[in-house]
């Protein structure tokens, strides 16, 4: 108990630093290279979703969309900086403007990936997230936008799918200001920090309860790659009985009860032959050999996923102290662990995985599994 209770508040200790260093994080650096006319013969669409490092991944998942830039909008001071709209004395809010293209996806499909990454019924910030700057908006470009989100946010309501109103509102687009450097692709160059801050924000959790496996379906992210179609892509979960007569006992048991295989007595971890592992029970591509290191610990230990929009990784606290699981993000299959001592020259961490989590795919066998567009880790 005791041990329980040194965990638990280790634990609350590492959260609220953590929502510290968010609340007051800011750029040592002003550089603001982004430019939005490099996407100029795209469509653009203009989100404030809380976190823009969070709005940023979620769209930039989304088929069809080119590039998604964080910056700030809906404020009367003129280029702000991140300080100074944090504090909430500018009036603006942080936001992303998507570049798209409308012949892959739809504004209306915009907006269904908007509605299902942030909380449309929270007027006082988003999750970990507190104040106007962080609130909710859509802001439309012409009004055929405008007519789109309204019908859109008026659909919504009536699904009866909230108990509470939805607030989000719905503005005429005025003026976007990127946001420093820093702030670009932050879940890419600091995704340790960023998945950390997320998956203890609130944020997927909430996600996760009110959409659920329609969350894909949303987005049309190519999450599997069977035969490089997404109408192949299973996206719903499998029943517990589809499950176990699909999987090994030893497979379910690691995939859906957070078991551990034998060190040096599992299938891949000595297994040095080039190509890409998958989750056993979705196929989504997970982690490649080209990442596969020798760790000395028994299982297969890997530097990076492939992609990291197909891992989630959260607080585990099976031996009281916390660590951090690592989960398939379409499965939701318990993958292992990741941990910070990996090769330091390769970005230290140590992805230590069960075997039994996975399926390898050949180099040779990419083409006819229908994981062709692979091939090119390889060349």
């Amino acid at each position: 108990m005791k041990n329980n209770i040194i965990g638990i508040g280790i634990f609350i200790i590492i959260i609220s630093g953590i929502y510290m260093w968010h609340q007051n994080r800011k750029s040592n650096h002003n550089e603001r290279t982004v430019k939005q006319a490099d996407y100029s013969q795209y469509s653009v669409a203009t989100f404030a979703g809380g976190c823009f490092w969070c709005s940023e991944s979620d769209f930039e998942k989304t088929d069809g969309v080119i590039e998604v830039i964080s910056g700030y909008t809906g404020g009367k001071t003129k280029n702000p900086s991140y300080k100074e709209v944090s504090s909430g004395i500018t009036g603006h809010r942080e936001a992303v403007q998507v570049f798209y293209d409308p012949k892959k996806v739809t504004y209306n499909q915009l907006l269904e990936v908007f509605w299902r990454h942030a909380d449309p019924t929270d007027s006082g910030g988003q999750f970990g997230d507190r104040g106007e700057q962080y609130a909710t908006a859509i802001y439309y470009h012409d009004d055929d936008q405008r007519n789109i989100a309204e019908k859109s946010k008026r659909k919504l309501q009536e699904s009866k799918k909230f108990t509470k109103d939805i607030v989000t509102p719905i503005l005429p687009f005025k003026e976007f200001f990127v946001a420093e450097d820093y702030h670009q692709d932050y879940y890419k160059k600091n995704s340790r920090p960023y998945k950390f801050y997320r998956g203890n924000s609130g944020r997927d959790d909430y996600i996760e309860e009110n959409w659920g496996d329609t969350l894909h379906g949303a987005q049309k992210h190519l999450t599997c790659t069977i035969n490089n179609n997404v109408s192949d892509c299973k996206n719903e979960k499998k029943s517990k009985k589809e499950l176990e007569e699909m999987l090994t006992k030893l497979q379910y048991d690691i995939t859906q009860n957070s078991a551990t295989e034998k060190a040096f007595d599992n299938k891949y971890w000595d297994n040095d032959k080039e190509g890409i592992y998958v989750d056993v029970v979705s196929g989504e591509v997970l982690f490649s050999s080209k990442d596969k290191y020798k760790s000395g610990t028994g299982w297969p230990s890997f530097v990076k996923p492939v992609d990291d929009g197909n891992i989630i990784e959260k607080a585990d606290f099976g031996l009281h102290l916390p660590r951090m699981e690592v989960r398939s993000k379409n499965a939701d299959s318990h993958l292992g662990h990741v941990f910070n001592d990996g090769p330091a020259d390769r970005g230290g961490q140590r992805y230590c995985v069960n075997s039994a989590a996975l399926r390898f795919i050949a180099k040779e066998d990419l083409e006819k599994e229908g994981y062709g567009n692979y091939i090119s880790l390889f060349e």
